[in-house]
């Protein structure tokens, strides 16, 4: 099968009589001839389709990474591969007769693509027409399969693109880097010590949702995963046949493996599945991309005779709605969201117990301050060796169980740690068991908040510095320093989204209740005089023997339950969103509730309002103001407002024209208020996937924005549907990690340059004229609902058991 290489263009010939030499990662051949690494098994040869797609390829022959690419090439390659491993995986548990059905239905469909024939058309529907209802849904599951596969190839493509930029080996065109953004404004002449102020003052927070859902189950995406990893590792390394046998034979059990898969869900999911889903890039890609991403800057801009990031900053955040979006959602409750807390501080505890283990392993030397001495002794006298001991061994860990000499003083505070890691895990386990009491906020031998975790760990390193071990300092050591920064021990903060009319609702059953009317009925003024005057009194407002509905009661039981978790698990929320925000009550509300319910005002949620409508995204600064205006308010935040914009609501409700020129102008105005109030506002960007929520090249959409409005401050959503696209591959990883922090900095450095008066008023005329145009076919004709209804799948999507949210909002 491979008794010779394929030959790439400018490669030297292997010698006539001696095999040429190759370096293997995957231990030696069972033959001592140097001939049988070259030889395939015949059991990995499925078929010669299989064997012309391997020996044929220029990148998938296990010859090792070239300076070449082609992204076209890599595509086809990969697709010929894929495709010829799953059709012979069909013919093989299908039986001929079916194999036979599907290759014609493919090469009748290929070609029509090519000839475009009315005969060649017939020929197709013929077929077709002529299969039985099993064999149509058979050949329905095959094509779905092969385009997932394909799916995986374009994902393979792009990788290899971007590893290749990194090599110089294809130009990257603009710069998508931050090495690259560095470059860039060193060369429009800003300061180097600009540039290190803003990179080390940035953040960029990276919001996880479940919505839009990704459609695939994660056994299939799991699969695919390993069919994506297994053709990178054809293409980067020299393997020998038997290497190249082993990881076709994996590809091949992965393809077989998501073609038996059922690809339909059974049951819908709940939130808590979700989380779960969402955690798991942070067990396989993100928790381990960090680090290795804060050291590529650390490169870059030592390149430029800078000192490296700060220990104590992280550039990136992670967050989540998983769990904590209950807008259009009944199943997301208050138990849902203390459950998905707790599960993500479990995934955390358990990532940094696995990371604390190989630290102890790595950090065996004896030199350290007299502090630090100090610090081990008396952790040394604290318990004696026999109960330490006792206790380490029931707990099975992998090392180190005895009680550690003071010439180990590292990995006596190290093994403090992870006992302590081991005790909370234990405590989260035991409150989802339904032991509230477990996670008891004065009990010293659990972890709590970072800085916890992080003291002992910077003890270490300050320690291991100063005696001279800085290069141990610097390594897995300060790597997981930076992990705990960004991460937490929450792993991700939980946003809770709600919709304003359910705080209102909520509101107006306390007044009713004291004897005030109704709430609802005020007008805005009254609303915002009457929150400020309770939010400055101290008086309880909700009644124990409060009556109300049952969508109020989980209101009520949600606030609850935020003041809860700020006490026993502190840093793992984030904002209190507000969707369909239009007035400036819509916020004072939620700080009220938030602290009537429990909540200690150092403790509240900081509340963004979401404006997502276009009424709402041209009245959202005039609200912004009167909320600046009222001064225990502006006291209150501290300088600092979150303000969301939606991008699907928005064009769904004006177009997408009017939409976006909405949230330019909206993100413009919005700036100029906190301006001048001297707030710093931090903008958060509801994007999606596709156009029509706001999707597109992430770099340039950022770039896009209105000047003055990031200033190294960004939060922005990514949704379920492009999740596995950013984060299932650790190279996309880095990438989506890179291209964030590239965009950040070069807008906030050197934004673009604001529209002139005279696109501003192109720009409003061509706005008002497709919001009314689309408003007038989507709202006032009366046959666009028909039409829409039959022209797209909205309804069979809601069938299916895809996300735990409803396909549609209550009316």
């Amino acid at each position: 099968f491979f008794s010779s290489r394929a030959q790439r263009p400018g490669a030297t010939p292997a010698h006539p009589q001696v095999p040429a030499q190759r370096t293997t990662t995957g231990g030696s051949d069972p033959a001592r001839d140097p001939n049988f690494r070259f030889a395939m098994p015949k059991q990995a040869i499925r078929d010669e389709a299989i064997k012309d797609a391997v020996v044929g390829s220029q990148y998938l022959a296990g010859t090792g990474e070239s300076t070449q690419f082609d992204h076209h090439q890599v595509l086809q390659e990969s697709d010929d591969l894929i495709r010829a491993l799953f059709f012979s995986i069909v013919k093989e548990t299908t039986g001929t007769e079916f194999f036979q059905s599907l290759k014609e239905v493919y090469d009748l469909s290929e070609k029509f693509h090519e000839t475009q024939a009315q005969s060649d058309f017939d020929a197709l529907t013929t077929k077709l027409g002529s299969l039985t209802n099993e064999e149509t849904m058979m050949l329905a599951s095959a094509f779905s399969n092969v385009l997932n596969l394909h799916n995986v190839s374009e994902h393979v493509a792009s990788a290899m693109e971007e590893r290749h930029a990194r090599l110089d080996d294809i130009p990257r065109g603009p710069a998508k880097t931050t090495n690259g953004a560095i470059k860039g404004l060193v060369a429009k002449g800003i300061s180097k010590e600009a540039i290190y102020k803003a990179i080390t003052e940035q953040e960029v927070d990276l919001v996880l949702t479940a919505h839009p859902t990704q459609a695939l189950r994660r056994s299939m995406l799991k699969n695919f995963g390993t069919v994506r990893q297994k053709l990178l590792d054809l293409q980067r390394a020299r393997l020998s046949g038997y290497e190249r046998a082993e990881l076709l034979d994996k590809m091949a059990s992965a393809i077989q493996s998501a073609w038996r898969t059922d690809e339909i869900r059974r049951t819908p999911p709940k939130p808590q599945d979700e989380m779960r889903a969402g955690l798991s890039y942070f067990n396989e890609t993100v928790f381990e991309g960090l680090p290795k991403f804060c050291r590529r800057i650390d490169s870059a801009l030592i390149n430029q005779g800078l000192p490296r990031i700060p220990m104590e900053h992280s550039i990136m955040r992670f967050s989540s709605w998983m769990g904590g979006d209950r807008d259009g959602n009944p199943f997301v409750t208050a138990t849902c969201t203390r459950d998905v807390v707790y599960l993500a501080r479990i995934t955390a505890v358990n990532l940094y117990f696995k990371a604390i283990q190989d630290l102890i392993f790595s950090l065996s030397m004896w030199r350290c301050t007299d502090a630090f001495r100090e610090r081990t002794r008396l952790l040394y006298e604290r318990e004696s060796a026999e109960h330490v001991y006792e206790m380490r061994k029931q707990r099975n860990y992998a090392d180190f169980w005895r009680s550690l000499p003071m010439e180990e003083p590292y990995r006596v505070v190290l093994a403090e740690v992870r006992d302590k890691l081991y005790n909370t895990r234990e405590a989260l386990q035991a409150v989802i068991m339904g032991k509230a009491e477990a996670l008891d906020p004065t009990d010293d031998s659990i972890f709590r908040d970072k800085n916890q975790l992080l003291e002992p760990l910077m003890a270490c390193h300050q320690s291991l510095i100063e005696v001279g071990d800085g290069t141990v300092a610097d390594g897995s050591l300060l790597d997981l320093i930076r992990q705990v920064n960004c991460f937490g021990l929450s792993l991700v903060k939980l946003d809770i989204r709600q919709e304003s009319d359910r705080h209102a609702d909520a509101v107006d059953a306390i007044t009713r209740h004291i004897g005030l009317g109704s709430y609802n009925e005020w007008d805005e003024e009254k609303k915002t005089e009457w929150l400020v005057s309770e939010l400055k009194s101290k008086r309880p407002l909700v009644a124990s023997d409060l009556e109300c509905t049952d969508d109020v009661r989980e209101v009520l039981d949600t606030f609850k339950m935020i003041a809860h978790l700020q006490q026993v698990c502190p840093g793992s929320l984030g904002t209190y969103v507000i969707s369909m925000a239009t007035v400036a009550s819509d916020v004072l509300a939620v700080v009220l509730l938030q602290r009537e319910m429990g909540g200690k005002m150092d403790q509240l949620l900081r509340v963004a309002p979401l404006f997502e409508r276009l009424d709402d995204l041209n009245e959202g600064p005039n609200q912004l103001r009167r909320l600046f205006s009222i001064p225990w308010y502006h006291e209150l935040i501290d300088g600092h407002q979150e303000v969301m914009i939606g991008y699907s609501d928005s064009g769904k409700d004006a177009g997408r024209m009017a939409a976006a020129w909405a949230l330019y102008e909206g993100q413009e105005n919005a700036t100029k208020v906190a301006d001048e109030f001297g707030v710093k506002l931090t903008l958060f960007h509801g994007r999606g996937g596709t156009v029509g929520r706001g999707g597109g090249p992430s770099h340039l959409a950022i770039l896009s924005q209105p000047p003055a409005t990031i200033n190294g401050r960004l939060r922005v959503t990514v949704q379920g549907e492009v999740i596995e696209q950013n984060f299932g591959e650790h190279e996309n990883c880095f990438h989506t990690l890179d291209l964030y922090t590239a965009a950040t900095l070069e807008h906030s450095l050197a934004p673009p340059l604001a529209p002139s008066d005279e696109w501003r008023g192109a720009m409003a005329t061509m706005s008002e004229v497709s919001c009314e145009r689309y408003r007038e076919i989507v709202f006032k004709t009366p046959e666009f609902n028909p039409y829409f209804l039959q022209a797209t799948p909205g309804q069979e999507l809601g069938a299916l058991n895809i996300g735990s949210r409803p396909a549609k909002r209550k009316r």
